[in-house]
């Protein structure tokens, strides 16, 4: 079940729609409101249907239930079960093939290969949220453009990995696409600053971002002020993106 205070409007209805069931143990997804890994989680979670409940915490002032739970201090955290005997999952990758492992329909591909192949433009995904940070907290002009140059790079070479989509592997929704629409989210705030030009040329890239922002496990992943909360965040970096805000 999720938490309604604090997930955003019609994630209900989205879980309730894709068949979602409330067998096996309780899950809980420890949440920061802007955090991309936690969006990453949430989005697969609903994809599967799967009940949960979400808890948000102040990476600022972490409480320490939170950090009894959460050995790296970081979100996201997936609590399984309830009580004493409640089991903590940290580290999104490792929470997405748990629920790959655990709850059904199953986002891999079924071959090893591809499956290995998927897992690795995952990691791929990491490295662009990586740049994405160096790239809003870039202390001045000529170092933002540096960021820029290597998110342009990096979007390149994932335009050489699309096919004829919708999605990475074409028709079917995968983790992939569950790691990318939180990347691609942060371009909807950027996108209103100034055109930075970082999709410039990805036809596919950009297709692929619109189909991505469109399905409901993405649009929901996060509330409904979260364009807000992200301004205000990268207006207080002090750094050369945030005098655009």
């Amino acid at each position: 079940m999720f938490t309604v205070s604090e997930h955003p409007a019609g994630a209900v209805n989205a879980c309730a729609e894709a068949g979602g069931v409330a067998h096996g143990p309780a899950l809980t997804l420890v949440s920061h409101a802007l955090c991309p890994y936690v969006q990453r989680a949430a989005i697969i979670l609903a994809e599967k249907g799967a009940m949960f409940d979400r808890r948000t915490v102040d990476l600022a002032n972490k409480p320490d239930w939170f950090l009894a739970v959460s050995p790296l201090g970081k979100t996201p955290v997936l609590l399984v079960g309830e009580g004493p005997e409640r089991t903590p999952v940290f580290e999104s990758a490792v929470i997405c093939e748990y629920l790959e492992d655990t709850v059904a329909p199953r986002l891999h591909p079924v071959g090893a290969l591809e499956r290995a192949r998927h897992r690795s433009w995952m990691e791929f995904g990491s490295a662009i949220l990586n740049t994405i940070a160096a790239f809003y907290n870039a202390p001045d002009d000529q170092a933002l453009e540096a960021r820029r140059l290597e998110l342009a790079s990096k979007f390149a070479q994932v335009e050489s990995e699309l096919i004829n989509g919708p999605y990475f592997a074409g028709e079917p929704f995968s983790v992939v696409d569950a790691v990318f629409g939180p990347v691609f989210r942060y371009f909807d705030t950027f996108d209103r600053m100034r055109d930075f030009g970082v999709l410039a040329g990805t036809a596919k890239v950009r297709a692929w971002r619109q189909a991505l922002s469109a399905r409901p496990s993405v649009r929901d992943a996060v509330m409904n002020d979260y364009p807000e909360k992200l301004a205000l965040f990268l207006k207080g970096r002090n750094s050369a993106l945030s005098r655009w805000i």
